[in-house]
């Protein structure tokens, strides 16, 4: 079973980020917020963090636009939509290439979308891991574990997929 791990910006320090991401193998970060930036910790706007994470040898991926948080009628409502399946076919892709880390903000996966996100990786087959320190990680346990509304709507589906995806 393919591991894949999930982690929230919160209020650390870039480098004690980056050290828990070390720590855990992580070697590639996907972020699913739809708005990257943070006016308290400016180190965490997309941009500076692409860098800073380039810089200790790290890849940084955005999906905020195709699986961000903050939806019309709820996150709920998203899943199974064609640009949420497009997502989720990037973030497979992306997590069968290195281990990944799928990035938001919230500290706690249950009180943030990636919750969501989860359930359907875990409905793949996939061992999700929410990261909340370097001591202490939870194995994510899907709500839903056989109705996956991603698989329901026919995912994955074949064929080529356009990654990485950059700005």
């Amino acid at each position: 079973m393919m591991e894949v791990y999930t982690i929230g910006h919160s209020n650390r320090s870039l480098s004690d980020f980056i050290s828990i991401l070390k720590s855990y193998g992580v070697k590639a970060v996907v972020d699913v917020r739809r708005f990257p930036t943070s006016r308290k910790f400016p180190y965490f706007k997309k941009e500076v963090l692409k860098e800073e994470l380039r810089k200790n040898g790290l890849k940084y991926f955005w999906l905020g636009e195709l699986l961000g948080g903050f939806r019309k009628g709820g996150y709920k409502g998203h899943i199974g939509t064609e640009e949420f399946k497009l997502g989720m076919r990037k973030l497979v892709e992306a997590i069968s290439r290195e281990t990944t880390a799928i990035l938001c903000s919230e500290l706690l996966w249950f009180k943030c979308h990636r919750r969501f996100i989860a359930d359907e990786l875990a409905n793949l087959g996939y061992n999700v891991i929410h990261i909340i320190d370097k001591r202490k990680a939870v194995v994510h346990r899907p709500k839903d574990r056989d109705r996956s509304l991603v698989r329901i709507n026919g995912f994955p589906k074949s064929g080529p997929i356009a990654w990485p995806v950059e700005d």
